[in-house]
């Protein structure tokens, strides 16, 4: 019975002796994304993400969309600047938002929204400047829920809780632009 165990107890140590060889071999193939320099020698992600441009969206002033156009602009210069203010730019990143509203859900007695929906669409490129050439285009959305109370006599609550809605929306529109654009940069292509 003991020699069972100390068996099993072999094949274990063979097979934990082996997943440490492994993960030894593939440590070297690890690259991290935000590295201060690449592995050939180029300049680093965070230096590429500082010459992207970010201009104003071009919306009628005072619309919604042109206050989620500046949420969504500010949010992605935070993420691709930091504290920094950008470097002479290389690449251009042109944004176009829509967005609308559903109602998911009615009050039963009232027949009033009880939970709405908001989705923020976002199509965008990135244009290097000294060619004018389009090197990548892609679309995101983002769609949020947001509760509404249980009266007319509460709009203003209803106000703020779309105007909150439009404004986590507009934070994960910046995410998913700002991973598109480190993953194009980190990868070439």
């Amino acid at each position: 019975m003991s020699s069972g165990r100390f068996g099993g107890t072999m094949r274990i140590a063979a097979r934990l002796a082996i997943i440490a060889t492994l993960a030894g071999l593939l440590a070297g193939c690890f690259r991290p994304m935000y590295a201060d320099r690449s592995a050939d020698g180029g300049s680093a992600l965070r230096e590429k993400l500082l010459g992207v441009e970010l201009p104003e969206l071009k919306e009628p002033n005072g619309s919604r969309i042109a206050r989620l156009g500046v949420e969504v602009r500010n949010a992605l210069a935070f993420k691709l600047y930091g504290n920094a203010t950008g470097m002479p730019p290389t690449h251009r990143l042109i944004l176009r938002l829509t967005g609308s509203n559903a109602t998911v859900m009615t009050d039963s007695v009232s027949q009033l929204p009880s939970v709405e929906s908001y989705t923020l669409n976002a199509s965008f490129s990135l244009v290097e400047i000294a060619s004018g050439k389009q090197v990548m285009t892609g679309t995101t959305f983002s769609t949020v829920s947001y509760d509404n109370p249980g009266s007319n006599f509460q709009r203003f609550n209803r106000a703020r809780a779309y105007r909150d809605a439009e404004d986590r929306a507009s934070q994960e529109i910046a995410d998913n632009i700002q991973t598109r654009l480190a993953s194009f940069f980190y990868s070439g292509s």
